[in-house]
């Protein structure tokens, strides 16, 4: 195996961990719909926001999400479409095996 070809794997595992939160894979299926802002995700996946926020920083910190200030709040968005993809694909995996 070469050394690129195993720095992926290692960069996919870290993505893999990143999304390991029921919370954040919540989370970037909501952004999958498009922007928000952190009382957005909030209301919508009625978690507490000092929560959301501690998520989105982990998120961040992984290159899944950005953040842009819009006047005193920041809108989080997707980094790609991938990631939007992987969580859908995973999520539909999941409902399919329990049913």
């Amino acid at each position: 195996m070469t050394t690129t070809g195993y720095e992926a794997y290692e960069s996919a595992g870290e993505l893999l961990r990143a999304l390991a939160a029921p919370i954040r894979v919540a989370i970037v299926a909501e952004l999958g719909e498009g922007e928000r802002c952190v009382h957005e995700l909030v209301e919508k996946l009625g978690a507490p926001q000092p929560l959301v926020s501690q998520h989105l920083r982990v998120l961040r910190g992984a290159g899944v999400v950005r953040g842009a200030r819009r006047g005193r709040e920041i809108a989080y968005s997707l980094v790609d479409d991938h990631v939007a993809r992987i969580v859908a694909d995973a999520v539909n995996h999941a409902r399919e095996v329990r049913s």
